[in-house]
């Protein structure tokens, strides 16, 4: 068997609490409009913080349950909650990540469950934008659009990227879920997270270097 060139293989990025520390307080500010938004659909203040947690869990994005159950737009979620976040308050540059980046000996590609406005803004903030050479995203627009952690988005990654064999694809987020389901298709995945629960797993994202040396310079 041939061994692949570092042409053919992928290196798949989530972006979201993974590319920057998730301590910026960014994922309370994105809950707390999440359930503004849900309580304008029509759930109770009683019941609202359990639902979304629920819908998050069970479809990988909470405004997916949103869409089933409530029958809400999800291009106006898209717009409320992260069309109104202040990332370039709270995401500054990070040079040493662009560092590490830039050290990649393999083919970059940002893959995230947050539609393309947001996920250029964040790239954006943290200087690293023109390293990737494309973006896998939720495209609001589309209905039944997939998302991690099903099989759909990650196959859609792959033929977005050009990648047939999942042997080639490499991948690191901060859902153990989705490290799963990248593992279960193939991929080689690892965790970013200060209480991980796979395998393969790194604090923060500065340490992917250390797991993975063969693929930096």
């Amino acid at each position: 068997m041939t061994e692949p060139n570092h042409i053919d293989q992928v290196f798949f990025f989530d972006i979201d609490n993974c590319l920057y520390p998730p301590d910026l307080g960014l994922t309370a500010l994105t809950k707390s409009r999440i359930h503004a938004f849900a309580l304008s659909a029509g759930l109770g203040p009683e019941t609202v913080v359990d639902t979304c947690n629920t819908y998050l869990s069970d479809y990988g994005l909470t405004v997916r349950g949103l869409m089933k159950y409530h029958g809400v737009d999800p291009t106006e979620f898209n717009e409320k909650v992260d069309g109104s976040l202040p990332l370039e308050e709270v995401i500054k540059p990070d040079a040493e990540l662009r560092k590490i980046l830039e050290r990649v000996n393999i083919r970059r590609w940002a893959f995230t469950n947050a539609g393309i406005a947001h996920a250029r803004r964040v790239l954006q903030c943290l200087g690293i934008d023109d390293l990737f050479e494309g973006i896998t995203y939720c495209d609001y627009t589309e209905p039944n659009f997939p998302c991690k952690p099903e099989r759909a988005a990650y196959e859609r990654a792959m033929k977005e990227a050009g990648v047939t064999d999942h042997r080639l694809c490499y991948f690191v987020d901060d859902s153990s879920k989705n490290i799963q389901a990248a593992v279960a298709l193939g991929w080689t995945a690892v965790e970013v997270s200060q209480t991980p629960s796979t395998e393969l797993h790194i604090q923060r994202i500065h340490e992917l270097p250390s797991v993975l040396p063969h693929l930096f310079n």
